[in-house]
């Protein structure tokens, strides 16, 4: 840890890019297992608040894992200081006046309140893409549950590594019940009524 570093205050405050952006920043905190449709409602969710003009970005887990946190493995040390660095530079993008959507399994509830600890109350939106586990083993997007059940995969949520869901959530989409753009709606229509966009 750095002992020789100075903090300096910003000359544009947060609420001044809010202002400009005329929107209110925060993150939308996406978990749920893989296949569960995170990364699809994210990017779904995302085109409909750029669509209406706000000032959106997706961090998705697949891709930070390409660059900012490909030093990082899959053991559980890896996937808390993984949800570490997300979250900071989650916080980043929030105090720019961005809406951030994350798309991270982040299993353990304690990583996602060390996120939600970073930023103020109304700056945390944790969003639980709800889905069984069967139905994301029949989907299995990427062919990883298949390799994990053969033992090809150490540590997969939800067969050999566990899944905490959230337990109180602000909102929960089911991804078996609701279509992509019922639940990219049903959070658009939530911001509205809190005036966040």
């Amino acid at each position: 840890m750095s002992t020789n570093i100075t903090w300096h205050d910003a000359s544009i405050t947060t609420a001044e890019r809010r202002e400009q952006n005329k929107q209110h920043s925060l993150v939308l905190w996406f978990t749920g297992l893989s296949g569960a449709g995170k990364s699809t409602v994210a990017n779904a969710f995302a085109r409909k608040l750029f669509d209406l003009g706000n000032q959106v970005t997706v961090l998705d887990g697949d891709n930070v894992r390409h660059g900012l946190n490909k030093d990082l493995g899959f053991d559980e040390d890896s996937r808390k200081e993984n949800i570490r660095r997300v979250g900071e530079v989650s916080k980043l993008f929030v105090e720019a006046g961005q809406i951030v959507v994350t798309a991270f399994i982040s299993p353990y509830q304690a990583d996602r309140d060390t996120v939600r600890a970073l930023l103020a109350e109304d700056e945390f939106f944790e969003v639980f893409v709800d889905c069984s586990l069967e139905e994301c083993e029949r989907r299995d997007p990427k062919g990883l549950y298949e390799k994990a059940r053969a033992g090809q995969i150490p540590n997969f949520t939800g067969i050999s590594a566990p899944y905490e869901a959230p337990v109180k959530p602000e909102v929960t989409l089911n991804t078996e019940k609701y279509s992509v753009e019922e639940c990219a709606e049903q959070l658009i229509a939530i911001l509205q009524e809190k005036k966040y966009i």
